[in-house]
C-alpha cells in the first residue's frame, strides 16, 4: 500500500471510524496539516478499541493479525494489522536493521518473548526474514532455559543475539556465574527497554567482543518510530520517513518542537495503516531532537501515558483504576508513579496521597494483613492491597521481580500537597522517571 496523503487518510478515517469521526467533528471538511488535528486522547482511544463493539477500527476484522499492546489482564489492549500492513511494517523495520549493524550471513538468535498475543518475537523474526540482506534466523525465544540457549548459541556460532535488555543481562549473568564467555557474538541487539551504563560491564564480561546496539524503535500499537543511528549514543534514532511522521510536542503547550535539545513527548502518525488508524497518537515516551533536518531524535524515557520497569509496561490509567479498586472507601486522594533505578535494576515506587491522618512512610508491601495494633491507620494494609491488585492484573511484574530482574513494588504515603507538580503550570505529574538518562 503506498503512503497516503494526509488529506486522503483523514477523509477515510472520518468516514469509516466512529472514534475518529467524533474526535474530528469540529474540524473543517478539508484538513492538510497535522497541527490542525487534535492529539489522540490515550484513554478514550483504548476505550474505543475493544474486541467487541469496536468504535476505532475502520472495518471488520476478517483478515488480520492481532497482538496484545500491554495493559492489564483486566483491561487488555489489542493492536490489529492486516496482512499487507504487517508485511510493510516488518519490511521497513527489517531495512533499518542493516543500518543498526546486520550484515550478510549473520546468524541471529531471536530471544524476544512469544505467545499470549505478544508481538516482539514474531515481529523481530519477520523483520529479519524481510531484511534486505541474507541472514540465518534462530527462533529461540525469551522463555527458553538459559543453559539450552547458551548451547544453541555455541552450537550454531551465533553472531547476533537479539532480545530485551533484561533478557540479555540475564543471559550474561548466567554465563558469568558459570565462568563462561561467548566471544563469537559480535552484536547484542537490545529493544523494548533502554540500556543503562551500569549494565554494560556485565554484558562485556559475558560477550567480550560484542557491541550493544539498539535494534530499532517501534511499538505494536504505535508502529514504526525510529531506526537506530550508528554512533556512541544508542538512544538516537531516525524517523521512518515517509512511512510515519514523528512529532515531539511541548509538554505544556502541545505545540511541535522544532529546536534541538528541547525535551517533549512523542506523537506519531502512520501514513499506511488504515484498519487501525494511528494519527497523532501519543507513544508514551519523551524525546528531544538531535538533528531536526535529518530527523534524528534521542529517546529520554517515559511520558505520562505509561511507564516501563525493566521489560514490564504499565499504563498510568490502568494503575489508577487498580488503586481505586483496592481503595473502595476513597482514602487515596492522589497518586504518582515514580520510576527509579538502583543496584542495577529498575523499580516502581507508587506514591499515594492521603489527607488528615498520619502516614507511615515507605515500605514494600508483601501480603494483606488484618488491621491491628501494628497498623493503626490501616494504610499498610491498604498499600499491600494495592500492590496485590497490580500484581494480579499484571503478573509479568511479579514474575520479573521474583526472578530478581526488577525491584518489588514499593508504596510511599504522602500528603496531597507533597505530590510533585509541574513548576510552570502547577499540574500534577502523573509519572516521574528518576532513572539516569544522560
Amino acid at each position: 500500500m503506498p503512503v497516503q496523503q494526509l488529506t486522503d487518510l483523514i477523509r477515510f478515517v472520518r468516514h469509516n471510524s466512529p472514534f475518529y469521526r467524533d474526535l474530528y467533528a469540529d474540524l473543517p471538511d478539508h484538513v492538510d496539516e497535522l497541527t490542525a488535528i487534535p492529539v489522540v486522547p490515550h484513554d478514550t482511544f483504548w476505550q474505543a478499541n475493544t474486541p467487541r463493539r469496536n468504535r476505532l477500527l475502520t472495518g471488520p476484522i476478517d483478515e488480520a493479525v492481532i497482538f496484545k499492546s500491554g495493559g492489564t489482564t483486566g483491561a487488555p489492549k489489542f493492536s490489529v494489522y492486516t496482512r499487507e500492513e504487517w508485511r510493510e511494517f516488518t519490511s521497513a523495520f527489517g531495512s533499518g536493521l542493516v543500518e543498526a549493524g546486520l550484515r550478510p550471513g549473520h546468524r541471529v538468535a531471536d530471544l524476544f518473548y512469544a505467545g499470549e498475543l505478544y508481538a516482539s518475537f514474531t515481529f523481530i523474526l519477520d523483520s529479519l526474514h524481510r531484511a534486505p540482506v541474507a541472514n540465518v534466523r534462530l527462533p529461540i525465544g525469551g522463555g527458553a532455559p538459559l543453559a539450552s540457549t547458551v548451547h544453541t548459541l555455541e552450537e550454531f556460532d551465533v553472531d547476533v543475539v537479539a532480545g530485551t535488555t533484561t533478557t540479555l543481562c540475564g543471559l550474561a549473568d548466567h554465563l558469568v556465574r558459570e565462568g563462561r564467555q561467548l566471544p563469537a557474538v559480535q552484536i547484542l541487539f537490545f529493544g523494548g527497554e533502554g540500556l543503562y551504563e551500569d549494565q554494560l560491564p556485565l554484558l562485556r564480561k559475558a560477550f567480550p567482543q560484542a557491541q550493544a546496539r539498539s535494534i530499532g524503535y517501534a511499538g505494536v500499537d504505535s508502529g514504526l518510530l525510529g531506526q537506530a543511528v550508528p554512533g556512541a549514543d544508542p538512544r538516537v534514532h531516525r524517523a521512518f520517513t515517509p512511512y510515519t511522521v514523528v512529532e515531539i510536542l511541548d509538554e505544556n503547550t502541545g505545540e511541535p518542537l522544532t529546536r534541538e535539545g528541547v525535551a517533549g513527548r512523542i506523537v506519531v502518525t502512520d501514513l499506511r495503516r488504515r484498519l487501525m488508524p494511528i494519527i497523532r497518537y501519543p507513544v508514551g515516551d519523551r524525546a528531544e531532537w538531535t538533528d531536526v533536518a535529518a530527523g534524528h531524535f534521542r529517546i529520554l524515557g517515559r511520558a505520562e501515558e505509561g511507564v516501563r520497569i525493566g521489560a514490564v509496561s504499565l499504563y498510568t490509567q490502568d494503575v489508577h483504576e487498580l488503586v481505586r479498586a483496592a481503595d473502595p472507601t476513597g482514602r487515596v486522594s492522589g497518586m504518582q508513579l515514580v520510576v527509579r533505578r538502583w543496584d542495577g535494576r529498575d523499580g516502581l515506587l507508587l506514591r499515594l496521597a492521603v489527607d488528615g491522618e498520619p502516614v507511615p512512610g515507605c515500605h514494600v508491601p508483601t501480603e494483606v494483613s488484618p488491621v491491628g495494633e501494628a497498623d493503626p491507620t490501616g494504610l499498610r494494609h491498604l498499600a499491600a492491597a494495592v500492590a496485590k491488585e497490580i500484581l494480579a492484573a499484571r503478573p509479568m511484574y511479579a514474575a520479573e521481580a521474583d526472578a530478581g530482574r526488577i525491584h518489588p513494588i514499593a508504596v510511599e504515603w504522602v500528603r496531597h500537597g507533597e505530590l510533585s507538580v509541574n513548576a510552570r503550570t502547577g499540574k500534577l505529574l502523573r509519572v516521574i522517571d528518576e532513572r539516569p538518562h544522560s
